[in-house]
């Protein structure tokens, strides 16, 4: 066999048996009030007045958390913190107080909410500290990793549309990938956030953006 061949086919079968020996497996979405994707300058025009807002989403694929079928159910996180909410790979986060919503798939059981809620605690320790309320509610995530194209809701409070990045989105040619997504995930892509926002109750403010390289897209497996 041709190694190049048989190179490929190794890596072919390390991914399939990660993905099968994986407990549970979706899609993400993260959004912030903030670009993530942008020169070091504008990222530092912003920090400590901007991004201090983020949602984060997971849809389930398959698979379970603490022996919970979560199978096609979602859950999210929205994010109110006192300072800028990011991490670019160098610097750690010194965002201040961060205050947190969980959101759980309506469609889910007790059992099932329960354990929606305790994936996102341990997704995201450091965000969850303060979290001010479980809530369940309609949720709906599609990720289209082609096109970049992206959709979330949250019932009528919380949007996310985005698109693909082109050329026409670079401003000063110096764009890179400043912050890294608030949780460990895969296959990440940087995607323009047509709109973000949040109006629902919990947290101290609500927020519209709209026309920002402020969004993540990727897989979990965990």
């Amino acid at each position: 066999m041709h190694v190049r061949t048989a190179v490929s086919l190794s890596v072919l079968l390390l991914a399939a048996s990660q993905a099968m020996a994986a407990q549970i497996r979706g899609d993400y979405l993260e959004a912030r009030t903030c670009d993530v994707y942008t020169g070091p300058c504008f990222a530092n025009g912003e920090m400590g007045l901007a991004g201090k807002e983020a949602l984060m989403a997971w849809i389930v694929e398959q698979g379970s958390w603490n022996d919970v079928d979560l199978t096609g159910l979602s859950v999210a996180l929205v994010l109110n913190a006192e300072g800028t909410l990011g991490d670019d790979g160098v610097f750690g986060m010194e965002a201040g107080r961060i205050d947190s919503l969980i959101l759980v798939d309506e469609n889910a059981d007790a059992a099932q909410r329960e354990a929606l809620a305790a994936f996102v605690r341990d997704s995201a320790p450091n965000l969850t500290r303060n979290v001010v309320r479980v809530q369940a509610t309609a949720l709906e995530l599609s990720n289209d990793h082609i096109s970049g194209i992206a959709r979330f809701s949250a019932g009528e409070f919380a949007k996310i549309e985005t698109r693909g990045l082109t050329s026409r989105d670079c401003v000063c040619s110096n764009e890179i990938v400043f912050y890294q997504p608030l949780t460990p995930v895969k296959d990440v892509s940087p995607a323009f956030t047509k709109t973000f926002s949040f109006r629902g109750e919990g947290l101290t403010n609500r927020w519209t953006s709209h026309n920002s390289r402020s969004a993540f897209m990727a897989t979990f497996r965990r």
